[in-house]
């Protein structure tokens, strides 16, 4: 008995891209077709991978922007009420000083007063205080 004849009944003809025919085992060819398969089933993960990055780089871009925004933002209102305080510490001490002068003239007129009293009396006479 040939040994290609009981190895035929093992082999499937397939046709190839050209006109040559090749003689394949089915396992090798199942095989095939389950790399194949695993193959495209590995480019299908990449690309849905590859599209959850790129979802997940424009979810965070926006995210950034919104916080460069809200960092803008906050950034000129902190401008505004720095230059606030500064003017509001200005008249603080301008008032401070206005006080204290104001101050100064009632303790002065308050020693004027005193002394005027302790020196002078009321009934003309000086150096003597009648008290009625």
């Amino acid at each position: 008995m040939d040994s290609s004849s009981g190895n035929s009944t093992r082999f499937t003809q397939i046709q190839n891209s050209g006109s040559d025919e090749v003689l394949i085992d089915p396992r090798k060819r199942k095989r095939m077709q389950s790399n194949r398969e695993s193959a495209r089933r590995s480019r299908m993960r990449k690309q849905k991978h590859l599209d959850d990055l790129t979802a997940q780089i424009n979810h965070l871009k926006n995210n950034n922007s919104q916080i460069v925004t809200t960092i803008k933002v906050t950034t000129q209102q902190f401008l505004q009420i720095e230059a606030e305080n500064i003017v509001l510490r200005a008249q603080m001490g301008e008032l401070s000083q206005r006080l204290d002068s104001l101050n100064e003239m009632i303790n002065s007129m308050n020693n004027n007063s005193n002394y005027f009293t302790e020196n002078h009396c009321t009934n003309g006479t000086s150096g003597v205080y009648i008290g009625t």
